[in-house]
């Protein structure tokens, strides 16, 4: 609307029209307030799916270290068990050897 056309305009239709402006000012600020709150959850979802994504990274190296953990005792329990086998054998035979 150019100036010359809101001259002419009453009183009446000039408060219309600033009513009118403040409405869609409100509706705006709204729509505004709405979509801001929209993209902060959306922020919010993206920090949490990198926070999740960090945190199976780091379970994942936890899960490594135990199982690595669980070999290596597996590993030693079997040295073991061959170890006391052949000292075993070693008795039996040597028990056999001075009968």
């Amino acid at each position: 609307m150019t100036e010359k056309e809101l001259k002419k305009m009453s009183r009446a239709e000039l408060l219309e029209l600033l009513i009118e402006q403040m409405e869609e000012n409100v509706r705006l600020q709204q729509e505004l307030n709405r979509v801001t709150a929209e993209l902060d959850n959306r922020q919010i979802l993206l920090q949490n799916a990198g926070s999740i994504a960090q945190a199976a990274l780091e379970l994942n190296k936890v899960f490594e270290a135990a199982d690595a953990a669980a070999r290596q005792y597996v590993e030693s329990i079997c040295r073991l068990v061959d170890e006391e086998k052949r000292n075993a054998d070693e008795r039996k035979s040597g028990h056999g050897e001075k009968a």
